[in-house]
């Protein structure tokens, strides 16, 4: 639990710097900061998203990429199950109650996006594992490091949702930490990379929600995590008939 303890402290001591830096911000100057959050959101998300779904032939250098439909689905029914649970609806309602009793604005926003944004990709995902089976935290000191500096500017921007989402980091990388024997052989190979694709979609969708174009329910996405699991379940029970 080390590696995820030192990440959780990182989110913690980040966010809380970024809320010192908020109240020394001018309305302009927190609008920017906004912006290019967004901006560097998206770029993360698309990044992971085509580092999983995209492939180099090494012999002629083509690209060629997979993952399309099962992406779609995913989201599609990532969608359905969070509206039908109104997954978004209750968390906000949640952190309005938080926000009457800390006097805090936009607490749900922040702590949504900062919960995604540090707990979606395969450094968590690995570096957990990695953790739980003692073969060191390397990968985590370096998440850590990086939600380090992310926390900053979200915190600076979004508020004390930001360093609450600390408690998410621990308790979600804790998890997998501790279930990291019986996890290693279930999330290798394909199906990590299926899951990652699926959560890097959801950190782009984060990136647009900061533009204020279009709200997109991003937390209501989160079951869309577990289309890639579903499928390789039907896949795996399909050959059990042939």
């Amino acid at each position: 639990m080390t590696g995820t303890i030192i990440n959780t402290a990182a989110v913690l001591a980040g966010g809380c710097i970024g809320l010192g830096i908020k109240k020394g911000l001018p309305p302009r100057i927190d609008q920017a900061v906004t912006y290019m959050l967004g901006l560097s959101s998206g770029v993360i998300g698309l990044n992971g998203l085509l580092g999983t779904m995209v492939t180099v032939d090494t012999a002629t250098g083509r690209l060629s990429s997979s993952g399309e439909l099962l992406l779609l689905g995913s989201l599609a029914l990532g969608a359905l199950i969070g509206e039908l649970l109104r997954i978004q609806e209750r968390l906000e309602r949640a952190g309005e109650l938080v926000e009457k009793r800390l006097g805090a604005s936009h607490f749900s926003k922040g702590f949504i996006s900062a919960s995604v944004l540090f707990c979606v990709g395969a450094m968590t995902i690995m570096g957990a594992i990695q953790d739980g089976l003692g073969q060191g935290y390397s990968l985590l000191l370096t998440k850590s490091s990086l939600d380090f500096i992310a926390s900053i500017v979200l915190g600076a921007s979004l508020g004390i949702g930001v360093p609450c989402a600390a408690l998410t980091v621990l308790v979600y990388q804790g998890a997998l930490t501790l279930l990291a024997g019986s996890l290693k052989d279930v999330l290798a190979g394909a199906l990590m990379d299926q899951i990652c694709m699926v959560g890097y979609a959801i950190v782009i969708c984060i990136g647009i929600n900061f533009f204020g174009v279009v709200k997109i329910k991003t937390a209501s996405l989160l079951p869309a995590l577990l289309g890639p699991v579903l499928w390789n379940v039907t896949m795996w029970l399909k050959t059990l008939w042939v």
